[in-house]
């Protein structure tokens, strides 16, 4: 349903040593930062606090599945150097109906920008001392500029960038690097072993005593769906992983071009159609080689980063916050954790100067991780809605003059405005949770769209094993089940059904 692809040779990887490594991979440590602010930080603390440590089964399989699903979106990129939602738009109805579809479910899970409203209360809370009070108009006033302030501030980041794939390389990296090390050394000096203990078992729905809990009785369907879809990275980040992949030049996607910065960027061709390899020996050894860094990127990078920010941070929650605690009303669930360290720290330490330490520190993790992701979202959204506009019309290219930077750059400013109110439409972690549901179904319709794609346009040779094609549909299963018990507690609540 759009243009044939160009041909050309498979381009060769470099050799596979540390230092290409570390040149090539990317795009997992761009996905880790998203998936560490909205489930790792927030969602996962509320669950786990909640209901306990059991549910981290979720955990457990969420990741795997996400897992496999990148692989698949990766695996038409790898082939095209098209994204995936390219080869969306390449099947029936047509690339008008599948971008607009995209667009609005992307606005659903990402429209909204909670990732910068929660960590308002970070930022307040640095400056005043204390916890902001959401019942004091005053105290709502300046964290919904705050918030505003945060979201604007990514905004002109991303505009700055150079080449923004690169540019998001190198801010993730640090960031990841700071919370990690900030979480390892909160979690050996405030949290008892037992904790740890048991936030490893629960990975297999076991409690601390052992037994076993697949979900704990009246739980909370909008939140465990929640935890459920933002247990990695999520939904439409899953899918724009893809367009980071072409954008760092993987694969096929070298020879289709980057979006560069608005403010030093230079003019770069971005080709709206992608380019195939033929099935020669030659090409599938090379295809082969970029498997291997894909693996490190998506495997080593973002599953591992995953599990071991999502553990770090419910360990910590769990270990300081009383158990059944419901940390989704009010405040965000990481200024509720800054309080909690705080006052351990003053504890531990018998000074009141390390607990003001400490909730500093835990205030500016917080706020680094929800930054970081908003930092992301920002420019994966416009990324992705300006390759579906570069890619479906000759119209819009033309008015471009060959240059994406005007799409990108125009698609950036209304996102800054539409932003800019958004934000200001509901408490923010009830927009993460509205986000977070969201991504769960788009992963569900999203997994079932690629796995179409893939085996109806890639050869046969370049296709998951029949076995990884079991695994993509058991994701797709799992993640359609949260989205279907989501509309029943949605329709519960509304009284559609009881």
């Amino acid at each position: 349903m759009l243009p044939r692809w160009n041909a050309a040779d498979l381009p060769a990887p470099p050799a596979f040593t540390f230092r290409n490594v570390l040149a090539v991979i990317g795009p997992g440590t761009i996905a880790l930062s998203m998936s560490i602010g909205g489930g790792e930080w927030l969602l996962g603390p509320a669950t786990i606090v909640r209901y306990g440590f059991s549910l981290m089964w979720i955990v457990a399989l969420g990741i795997l599945f996400q897992l496999v699903l990148n692989y698949e979106f990766i695996r038409y990129t790898l082939y095209t150097g098209e994204p995936a939602v390219s080869g969306f738009m390449r099947t029936r109805p047509g690339p008008g109906f599948w971008a607009a579809l995209y667009i609005v479910l992307a606005l659903c899970q990402v429209g909204w920008p909670a990732w910068a409203a929660n960590s308002a209360s970070a930022i307040f809370a640095s400056f005043a001392g204390r916890l902001p009070d959401t019942k004091v108009p005053d105290h709502a006033t300046i964290m919904r500029a705050i918030g505003i302030g945060s979201f604007l501030l990514t905004i002109l980041i991303v505009a700055f960038g150079g080449k923004i794939e690169r540019m998001l390389e190198y801010v993730n990296w640090f960031m990841v690097i700071f919370i990690v090390l900030f979480l390892l050394v909160v979690n050996v000096l405030f949290i008892p072993w037992d904790v740890w203990w048991r936030g490893i078992i629960g990975h297999l729905g076991l409690t601390g005593e052992g037994k076993f809990v697949l979900i704990p009785r009246g739980a909370d369907w909008l939140l465990l769906g929640a935890f459920a879809g933002f247990a990695g990275n999520g939904g439409i980040g899953n899918i724009w992983t893809s367009n980071w992949i072409r954008d760092k030049g993987m694969g096929m996607g070298s020879l289709v071009g980057y979006i560069p910065s608005a403010v030093g960027g230079t003019v770069v061709k971005v080709s709206p159609v992608g380019s195939v390899f033929p099935v020669t020996e030659e090409n599938l050894s090379r295809w082969r080689s970029w498997w291997k860094y894909v693996r490190v990127d998506q495997k080593w990078v973002w599953a591992v980063g995953c599990f071991l920010g999502m553990y770090l941070n419910v360990i910590l929650a769990a270990g300081l916050i009383e158990h059944g605690t419901d940390l989704g009303k009010g405040l965000s669930p990481g200024a509720r954790q800054a309080e909690a360290l705080s006052g351990a720290a003053a504890a531990k330490f018998d000074s009141a100067a390390a607990g003001q330490v400490f909730w500093f520190l835990t205030l500016l993790n917080g706020f680094w991780i929800l930054f970081g992701t908003q930092l992301c979202i920002v420019e994966g959204f416009v990324r992705l809605t300006t390759d579906i506009a570069w890619t479906g019309s000759a119209r819009i290219r033309d008015a471009a003059k060959g240059d994406i930077r005007r799409v990108y750059y125009t698609l950036l400013f209304i996102f800054a405005v539409w932003g800019s109110i958004a934000i200001t439409l509901h408490q923010p972690f009830v927009l993460m949770k509205i986000a977070a549901n969201a991504a769960g179904f788009i992963l569900f319709f999203g997994g079932i769209h690629i796995f179409v794609v893939n085996r109806k346009l890639l050869p046969r040779e370049l296709q998951a094993g029949a076995l990884r094609q079991g695994i993509v549909v058991l994701a797709i299963l799992y993640s359609g089940f949260f989205s279907a018990m989501n509309l029943y507690a949605v329709g519960r609540e509304l009284k559609f059904w009881t």
